[in-house]
């Protein structure tokens, strides 16, 4: 992804965090801690780890998105919800960008293109990692065997 689009997606933070907290109060919450109100306190330091690491990471295909062990794991929807919203705003700063000229349409669709799974690939990486934390904190204790 190109330099001045990863700053336009910097800039665009708070409403990548006002679209994310509104699609997250959409959801059903199935835990207490699954509850917007719980998990804005994260975005910052969610947006700071997508930021530091989209220049670094080198695009791959996004594959699908990663499914907790747990159903009461919060953070699928969280990282749902922040994926809509970053790609929302990702299509808004290509828009803002250059138009291209006559004979260059197909590089610029392309490059979009390429941003978006650059995006979703990067967010689909970090979210596996939170994912597989979470479901390690929270699986429940093995049993010891009785002799």
């Amino acid at each position: 992804m190109k330099p001045d689009l990863i700053q336009k997606l910097q800039a665009l933070r708070p409403q990548i965090r006002r679209r994310w907290e509104e699609l997250l109060r959409i959801e059903r919450l199935h835990t207490p801690l699954a509850n917007p109100d719980t998990l804005v306190f994260m975005f910052d330091r969610t947006l700071d780890v997508v930021m530091n690491e989209l220049p670094r990471h080198q695009p791959l295909h996004p594959g699908p998105r990663p499914v907790p062990r747990s159903a009461q794991n919060p953070m699928r929807i969280y990282f749902t919800a922040l994926e809509q919203a970053m790609l929302e705003a990702l299509i808004n700063a290509q828009i803002s960008l250059a138009k291209p000229e006559h004979g260059q349409h197909a590089a610029i669709v392309a490059e979009r293109a390429a941003a978006a799974t650059h995006l979703c690939s990067t967010l689909r990486r970090i979210a596996r990692r939170e994912i597989e934390t979470l479901d390690q904190i929270c699986q429940p204790p093995a049993r010891k065997r009785r002799r």
